[in-house]
């Protein structure tokens, strides 16, 4: 998609990602501050893996809900809770730079308030399709199922676009391929990882939700990229 820079001056990081960057953040730099004993004495050393278990998913609170009917506040939690938490810093700064740079892009299109909508359901998607294709005892942690909630707008959008201007509408889904065949490479290098159904639930949420969240809908998503075309 190509705008001009005077509409990518108007049309800033979404403030609700703005702010789930630096409630991420923040809570990644107080695990590294109290890892080197800054703050919280002795017991924060512990703090990152605490929050791990207090806060990630796993498919066996989902099937614990289902099977007694009974909707736990503490579970429910872990469905949005997740990507607040990650495994090391590295994980946390990558997921949040993407986070960022995906909400500008999709901003620029969705308004605001629907972009953090579409991050809060690619997250439960994100969810949804860890239990349904890892099964209970699997974790899942990280800010990367909602990152890729939002590649699937970005998709979405670039698909319409495209679509509109009788290009092919294949190169839309140009970046997740690369993402999935990088994906692919370092699970043969170094072992997949087994948060992969997450990270593809996120996607497929995403996609399938953006033309939702659109206002008008397709017809008017249609009529305003053909006018920024």
């Amino acid at each position: 998609m190509s705008f001009s820079s005077d509409e990518r001056a108007v049309n800033p990081i979404p403030p609700l990602i703005l702010a789930l960057f630096v409630v991420a953040m923040g809570v990644e730099v107080m695990f590294q501050l109290g890892t080197r004993g800054i703050i919280g004495g002795p017991s924060a050393v512990g703090w990152r893996q605490a929050a791990l278990t207090d806060y990630g998913f796993q498919g066996q609170y989902a099937r614990f809900m289902v099977e007694t009917g009974q909707l736990r506040p503490e579970f429910l939690l872990r469905f949005v809770s997740y990507p607040f938490v990650h495994l090391s810093f590295t994980q946390a700064l990558i997921a949040g730079v993407m986070l960022l740079a995906l909400g500008k892009f999709v901003g620029e299109i969705m308004h605001p308030f629907a972009v953090f909508v579409l991050y809060v359901l690619s997250t439960i998607g994100g969810a949804l399709a860890m239990w349904a294709l890892a099964g209970d005892s699997e974790w899942l942690f990280g800010g990367f199922p909602p990152v890729y909630g939002l590649i699937g707008g970005f998709t979405y959008l670039l698909w319409v676009r495209l679509g509109a201007v009788g290009a092919s509408q294949v190169q839309a889904f140009r970046l997740i391929a690369v993402l999935a065949g990088l994906q692919f490479l370092f699970g043969v290098l170094f072992g997949f990882a087994p948060d992969w159904p997450a990270d593809l639930g996120g996607f497929v949420f995403g996609f399938a939700l953006s033309p939702l969240l659109v206002p008008g809908g397709l017809s008017a998503l249609v009529t305003r990229l053909r006018k920024r075309g």
